[in-house]
Order: structure tokens, then C-alpha cells, then sequence
């Protein structure tokens, strides 16, 4: 029996010593590589050929110099107004959230930018305890080693915008037949309303809902000036230059 239980626990030890050093090694390549594609690209991909449809990606990777900055803020005040301040995990948007939740009220979960940059990335689709434990993992891993201006990038490059359409250059084709660093203001908060349900809703011509989504997120850009600073929370010893 304590053969049994030593080997178990060898296996048991190796497995989550080698998920460690992967994860580790995985996070700090995409630092600087571009990910090609994520899980949910495959499953949304498996998913049409099981509904006959073929093969339907459309992503197109481009630096974060080639998105406009008008969707940058417009997916922070979308999705995640506090993204320059937290580490991660907004602790408070969780707790209003399950607030919120316990009163019967339909709202969106209190994930950051972050967070969905982790799941997207690294992980699948799901609510179980095991996967949300792992994406706590690699948001925590993402944030000691990547910046915010890399985190955003990645987030921008890799998000689902439409059914079959990833990423800001994609999406921004798709909708508007124009670059992502040509989106004007109500275009860019046009594809961060439809975030939420980028299946079912449309950037382009926008539903009603959509369209009200436009207009809170474009009043939010307003307050923030319009402008996005990463370099504002930063730390002292932290170089401002350092935009990856």
C-alpha cells in the first residue's frame, strides 16, 4: 500500500511540477512572441465543422501601435475601468458583482482584463472550480511578468469579436472594412459594446442595445479624458519606456 500511495504521489508531484515550469516558460515566451492561436479558436473551429460550416478564422495580429488608442480605453471602460490600478484581480468588482447576484440582478462577472487574457490564452471556457483556480495562476504570472501595455496587446490581438473574428485588425476589417488604427471613437466603442456576446451581437449596424452599450462607454471615455495613460499607475523604479 505505501508503494501504491509513493507512486501516486510521485506521479502527483511530477505533473504539478512540470504544469509549474510550462506555465512559467509559456508566459514569459509570450513576453515577446505573438500567440498564434487560443483554445477557444480551436473549440469555436470544431464547433462549425460539427455545424458543416469549415474552417472560419479571421485574426491578424499587429502591434499595439497599430490599434487606436480610442479602443484601447474603450475596452478599459468596457470591461475593466480599473486595469491600470489593480494586479490582476479587482477584488471590489467581485464583491459588487456577487452583491449584485444574490439580489437577482443580471450583471456580467467581475473578471479584468486580465483574467480574460488568462483564460483566453491558456485555457478553456468553463465556470469549475479547477479552472478558475488556474486562472487566478496564470493572471497572477501574467502580471509580475508581462506589462500593461503587453497585457493589453495580447488582450486586443486574441478577444472573440464577432463568430469567427478575433482580434482588433480582424474585427476592425470585418465591421468597418478599415485598419484597428483607424477606428474613430463610436467605432471603437462600437466592437468594446458587443464584448459581452460577440456571437450574438453586432458591431455593425448596431441593435438597440448595442447602441446603448455605444453610448455609456463613450460618456466613460469622456470622464477619462480620452485618454489612456499606462504610464500613470506605474512604480518609481518601474521605466516608463518599457512598452512590452
Amino acid at each position: 500500500m505505501r508503494k501504491i500511495f509513493g507512486r501516486l504521489w510521485s506521479i502527483v508531484w511530477k505533473v504539478t511540477l512540470s504544469f509549474f515550469l510550462l506555465s512559467v516558460i509559456s508566459v514569459v515566451v509570450y513576453r515577446w512572441v505573438r500567440v498564434p492561436i487560443t483554445p477557444l479558436m480551436m473549440i469555436r473551429n470544431i464547433e462549425h465543422f460539427g455545424n458543416g460550416k469549415g474552417w472560419e478564422m479571421k485574426h491578424d495580429w499587429v502591434e499595439l501601435e497599430d490599434i487606436s488608442p480610442k479602443l484601447q480605453l474603450a475596452v478599459v471602460c468596457s470591461e475593466d475601468q480599473n486595469y491600470l490600478k489593480h494586479f490582476g484581480v479587482d477584488w471590489g468588482a467581485i464583491q459588487k458583482a456577487m452583491k449584485e447576484n444574490e439580489k437577482g440582478k443580471r450583471v456580467r462577472g467581475g473578471s479584468t482584463i486580465t483574467q480574460q487574457t488568462a483564460k483566453n490564452v491558456f485555457l478553456w471556457q468553463g465556470r469549475s472550480y479547477l479552472r478558475k483556480g488556474l486562472e487566478l495562476w496564470f493572471t497572477l504570472l501574467i502580471e509580475v511578468v508581462w506589462s500593461k501595455e503587453r497585457i493589453m496587446e495580447v488582450y486586443l490581438n486574441s478577444i472573440e469579436m464577432g463568430d469567427g473574428v478575433y482580434g482588433a485588425e480582424a474585427a476592425s476589417q470585418y465591421w468597418f472594412h478599415k485598419s484597428a488604427k483607424q477606428l474613430n471613437k463610436d467605432e471603437a466603442s462600437a466592437i468594446a459594446a458587443i464584448l459581452p456576446n460577440p456571437i450574438r451581437y453586432k458591431a455593425n449596424p448596431a441593435s438597440q442595445y448595442v447602441s446603448g452599450r455605444k453610448i455609456w462607454i463613450k460618456q466613460q471615455m469622456n470622464f477619462w479624458g480620452n485618454t489612456l495613460d499606462y504610464d500613470k499607475y506605474k512604480d518609481d523604479d518601474e521605466p516608463v519606456k518599457n512598452k512590452k
